[in-house]
């Protein structure tokens, strides 16, 4: 018998955290950014980092990065 260790791949440090919009905001922020959802840049919705938010095409995933120079930056993806 093997030990399975079951971990969510979002604790680990090195793994930006993601956030799944909702619709409203999701709106707000594509207003105010002046841009729709299909300029974004893509994220697979079977991405390991996205995939236990069960998201669906369409849907906006804002991620915080955390730079040593930078501090924390924001991007923003489009479920693909």
């Amino acid at each position: 018998m093997g030990v399975f260790l079951v971990f969510s791949i979002n604790d680990h440090f090195l793994v930006p955290k993601h956030y799944l919009l909702p619709k409203e905001q999701a709106e707000k922020i594509l207003a105010e950014l002046v841009i729709t959802a299909g300029q974004l840049p893509v994220i697979s919705k079977t991405d390991p980092a996205i995939k236990e938010f069960k998201p669906l095409r369409g849907d906006i995933v804002k991620i915080v990065r955390n730079s040593q120079t930078a501090g924390k930056t924001i991007y923003y993806r489009v479920v693909g």
